[in-house]
């Protein structure tokens, strides 16, 4: 006999609240999240895409190299395709805007919500799979675009209700971090394209690694420790980073980002400003990261289409733990306006006229849909906390008392909505 199916590691199952165990997750909180996420983007002039779960795997080795394939679940498909569910969505959205980029005004703004897969060990923060806010602009070269992508990162935070004392974004360049690079080996850009990414991985992981082995690891490349540490400390802005401050300022959203050259994003496909979001306490993973990409659309269309892009996503599975942990989460209630109670089986044809007629004007209504002792009902009436109680009391009127104030009035059958305002 087999046993008890259970949910595969990583994965989440979504329940409507009140929760029945710790270990499940709320299906109202994620449509909270979502909700404040196209509600944002939408107040900045973002259209919303979509593309499928499963693409092709050469859309992800492309952009990420062969080594992605570890983390990643792929597989043969009945047509002998070798796909895999997305890791990550901007490689979809690069080949979508790719195909009919023509079809768009200049700049694109989309964003979307998808459900990503990785197979990686799981930890605080990270599983297997989790739904991203992913947001990106596309055919603008100029810092502006920057500015107006790091905004909407921040608005979205802040509609959470956090501040800026819950959250930073940290800004940085890498233009900045190329000059430096240059500048210390002398070598034309890309001259030793494996070495120079193997400088990158080593500032990228620079916060999570023993400050002894980075030392090790840059001393082989050539570079001291100190001198990669005084240009992080000196945080001094470039031109783009200074016109991106500045616009922000103008925004009054200065309180909200600040220079900090330790960010530098491991992805090979960055090629200019870069940033990430974190909570102020240091208590998580970033909240969301980014930056500009301008060769990935070039690369994924086989050099046909060639656009500078830039992009953010933000995790919903982190930005929940920090909305928890700042009592940030609404309660969530069932969310339902009316209960019909039925105490007259032989008015059950009017009454379900009746609960007929508020669906269709728009409310949301409950009822009994087997016969049940009134106080039954009444109580899962509150259980629900709706508004209004409606009873039938005859095939012309009906009696509605409001649970808030406990004031009644009987009311004509086709009057009921005007008195559930």
């Amino acid at each position: 006999m087999l046993g008890a199916m259970e949910r595969l590691p990583g994965f989440r199952d979504f329940y409507p609240e009140p929760l029945p165990h710790s270990d499940v997750w709320s299906a109202d909180a994620r449509q909270f999240i979502f909700n404040r996420w196209r509600e944002v983007a939408r107040r900045y002039g973002f259209r919303e895409y979509d593309g499928p779960p499963v693409e092709s795997l050469e859309l992800f080795t492309t952009k990420s190299g062969d080594e992605i394939v570890g983390q990643l679940y792929n597989f043969t498909d009945k047509g002998d395709r070798a796909v895999s569910l997305r890791p990550e969505m901007t490689p979809t959205l690069a080949r979508m805007i790719a195909a009919h980029e023509r079809s768009y005004k200049k700049p694109v703004k989309w964003f979307a919500i998808p459900q990503l897969f990785r197979y990686e060990r799981q930890q605080k923060g990270r599983l297997r799979e989790h739904f991203q806010f992913n947001a990106d602009v596309l055919g603008e070269v100029a810092p502006v675009a920057d500015a107006e992508l790091i905004a909407l990162l921040i608005d979205t935070l802040c509609s959470f209700g956090l501040s800026s004392e819950d959250f930073v974004i940290r800004l940085s360049s890498r233009n900045a971090w190329q000059d430096f690079y240059q500048q210390k080996t002398g070598a034309a850009p890309g001259a030793d394209a494996a070495r120079e990414y193997e400088f990158f991985q080593i500032i990228d992981k620079w916060e999570r690694t023993a400050p002894g082995e980075n030392a090790d690891k840059l001393a082989a490349l050539g570079f001291s420790s100190r001198e990669v540490h005084d240009f992080i400390q000196s945080g001094k802005p470039t031109a783009e980073l200074e016109f991106i401050l500045a616009n922000l300022k103008a925004r009054g959203l200065q309180d909200y980002v600040r220079v900090d050259y330790q960010v530098i994003r491991g992805l090979a496909y960055y090629t200019g400003v870069v940033f990430e979001a974190f909570d102020r306490k240091g208590e998580f993973r970033a909240i969301a990261g980014g930056g500009r990409y301008d060769n990935l659309v070039k690369l994924i269309s086989g050099g046909k289409v060639n656009l500078p892009a830039l992009g953010f996503g933000m995790g919903d599975v982190v930005l929940l733990e920090l909305l928890k942990a700042r009592g940030r989460l609404p309660r969530f209630d069932s969310h339902m306006d009316v209960f019909v109670l039925i105490e007259d089986e032989t008015l059950r044809d009017i009454s379900l006229r009746l609960i007929q007629n508020l669906r269709s004007a728009g409310h949301a209504v409950e009822y009994s849909m087997t016969p049940a002792k009134a106080d039954k009902q009444f109580k899962r009436a509150q259980d629900l906390q709706v508004k209004h109680v409606v009873r039938a009391e005859s095939e012309a009127y009906v009696r509605i008392r409001n649970m808030r104030t406990r004031d009644e009035v009987v009311a004509g059958f086709s009057d009921v909505s005007n008195h559930l305002g």
